[in-house]
């Protein structure tokens, strides 16, 4: 039975080499940060948001572009021309009032055409102007349709900084897993060492006959319970690396392994109580700054641009067009009065519709009135979710400094029974089963406590994001 035991020993010693490897470098969350905003995809990608509702705005302006057009057509037929037309015009949509400014040229010649058209051989030049006085003097759909894109780059940078948020935030907890293996994987290593060290000690007074076989044979079984749990915990610690690793990229988009020599940072055993004025800025920043309500808000001053345009076509359509004819061509032409830019050379025209019911206006705009009343119920309830959500994580986020403190005054006085327990059993007045029990009763202690510190550091991250912003 001696033998025995010093064998398992001897193939205990050896399992636990893996822990013994250095653990010097330190990866601390501030370095996770520094990495992650650099390099990570997601981040990269969510700047993109904000880029596609430029890049909509910008497709909007189009509609203010300028346009050039021109036509051409000639028949001849018969040693007849019966007509030679040439039609050109610049139009350039102005934002004041929906109006276009129009420069335009005009030939129109042959045997067979229109007198209504008819020019001279010099042609016609034209600058006009065609202005809605009804339906599309304040807001038209060109202008509808930009004011939308200018919001939406707003509502883009909330869904930006959402999506970097709730990145960030998943990352965290990725972080503190990892550093909560991390300081589990030593612990249980540290309750190998010294269950290690008793079998040893009690194996060597076995020989000598200080102690009973059955000693040796209960503190090998110790040993084996708590290599079991420490194989167990390594593979954790691998897996809990192999998922930080995930978010880990270097600056050629290349992904990165977090060595196996990291090490988290030292955390403090206790921590400070969250303090109101914390509380009260993390609730004045979500009512105000919240992307959720951001998003909400931004719907809500796109549907009110809509219902201006919608309401806009309630009136009458009431189009005036007019324009100042010439027959010159340029600048330098000596062209009689008559016949250049004057009061009595100029196209008028005028377009009047008014649907009588309105039925299909009134509709859209009734409809336009129901989902603001909506949003504004949505806005209500989503600000009212995330104040109390943020006071929730802040209420949890006391409870764990205040369980901490307990939990380390409990610690010291396990550790304190501990070695009475050790002092009475170097003197024969208890037992190696009490020894195990209280020593595996502290480990389990240090475990929660490493808990409840990874605990208190995740809801305090998770108090910022729920308040829409990041520690």
């Amino acid at each position: 039975m001696k033998q025995l035991c010093l064998l398992v020993f001897c193939l205990f010693v050896a399992k636990i080499s893996y822990a013994q490897k250095d653990t010097t470098n330190v990866f601390s969350i501030e370095d996770l940060q520094e990495i992650v905003f650099q390099n990570h995809p997601i981040m990269k990608q969510a700047a993109l948001l904000s880029e596609a509702a430029r890049a909509n705005v910008m497709q909007s302006l189009g509609y203010f572009d300028p346009a050039l057009k021109a036509g051409f057509d000639r028949k001849v037929f018969g040693n007849s021309e019966y007509y030679n037309r040439w039609a050109s015009e610049l139009k350039v949509p102005l934002w004041l009032a929906g109006a276009d400014l129009k420069l335009g040229y005009d030939r129109n010649v042959g045997d067979y055409t229109n007198p209504e058209t008819h020019t001279s051989t010099a042609g016609l030049t034209g600058i006009g102007i065609s202005i809605p006085l009804g339906q599309g003097l304040l807001i038209d759909s060109r202008r509808n349709t930009l004011r939308q894109a200018k919001v939406m780059v707003k509502y883009a940078e909330a869904e930006r900084v959402k999506h970097i948020n709730t990145t960030w935030f998943a990352i965290v907890k990725d972080y503190w897993d990892w550093h909560f293996a991390y300081k589990q994987f030593l612990l249980i290593n540290e309750g190998v060492q010294l269950a290690q060290t008793r079998f040893k000690a009690i194996a060597q007074q076995t020989v000598l006959g200080d102690k009973a076989s059955i000693d040796s044979v209960e503190a090998a079984i110790t040993v084996q319970d708590r290599l079991i749990q420490f194989e167990k915990m390594k593979v954790d610690l691998m897996n809990a690396r192999l998922t930080l690793s995930n978010h880990l990229w270097n600056n050629q988009a290349q992904p990165l392994e977090l060595p196996e020599t990291a090490r988290p940072a030292q955390e403090a055993e206790l921590k400070e109580r969250p303090k109101q004025q914390l509380l009260d800025t993390l609730l004045s920043h979500a009512n105000s700054l919240h992307p959720d309500l951001i998003k909400l808000q931004t719907k809500d001053e796109q549907l009110a641009i809509e219902r201006s345009y919608r309401a806009e076509l309630l009136k009458p359509k009431l189009n005036v067009g007019a324009s100042l004819l010439s027959m010159r061509r340029d600048f330098n032409s000596n062209i009689p009065t008559h016949y250049d830019f004057n009061m009595g050379n100029y196209k008028l025209g005028l377009e009047f519709v008014f649907p009588l019911f309105l039925r299909a206006e009134r509709g859209k705009l009734k409809e336009v009135k129901i989902k603001q009343l909506e949003l504004q119920y949505d806005i209500q309830q989503t600000n009212r979710e995330i104040q109390n959500s943020v006071i929730a994580s802040y209420n949890h986020l006391d409870a764990y400094s205040q369980q901490l403190a307990v939990q380390v005054k409990s610690i010291a006085n396990q550790e304190m029974l501990l070695r009475g327990e050790n002092a009475k059993f170097s003197l024969g007045e208890s037992t190696l089963f009490l020894i195990n029990t209280r020593e595996s009763k502290l480990i389990d202690m240090k475990i929660k406590r490493e808990e409840m510190i990874i605990g208190y550091e995740k809801k305090l991250a998770e108090l910022y994001y729920k308040a829409g912003t990041r520690m």
